[in-house]
Parts: structure tokens; sequence; C-alpha cells
């Protein structure tokens, strides 16, 4: 989660994460990429959804093309890399 609100922040961060929390994890930045501080992070992992609300959205956009294949009705594109990726 941590680099995920890293890369949302700066999606060209070169940078790697060991650990989960944030207050303990070690964050090495490369090649120059400018630090991001921690209250910037936390900032934005506090944004981004859960794996629960993330797993739950999958599934419904996946019954949403489900029943739009059924249906004969044209998907968009998210819908279509659900069941082709």
């Amino acid at each position: 989660m941590i680099i995920n609100a890293i890369l949302k922040i700066n999606p060209n961060a070169e940078v790697s994460v060991s650990g989960d929390d944030i207050n303990t994890c070690k964050i090495t930045w490369h090649n120059g990429t400018t630090p991001i501080s921690k209250a910037d992070i936390e900032a934005k992992m506090a944004e981004l959804p859960t794996e629960e609300e993330e797993r739950t959205a999958r599934e419904n956009l996946k019954a949403s093309a489900k029943a739009k294949l059924i249906a004969g009705e044209p998907l968009t594109e998210e819908e279509a890399n659900t069941i082709v990726l």
C-alpha cells in the first residue's frame, strides 16, 4: 500500500520499500527521485481504496460485464479487461 501511495503521488518514482508499516518501513529513493514526505504518503494512503473495496469493485465490474454480454450490449473497456486480462 505504501508503494501504491508513492506511485499515485509520483508515477515516475524509482523507489523500494521494505515493510508494510509507514512508521517502521525503510524507503529507499533511487536514481535521483525526490523523496516524498511521510505525511504526504500517509495522506495519499488514506485516500486509496482498501483491498476489500478493490475486490468488491472488481466483482461488480465482472458482474456488469457478464450481464451486458448476456444482453448483447457493448462493454466498456474496463469491463472487457476484466474478462480478457
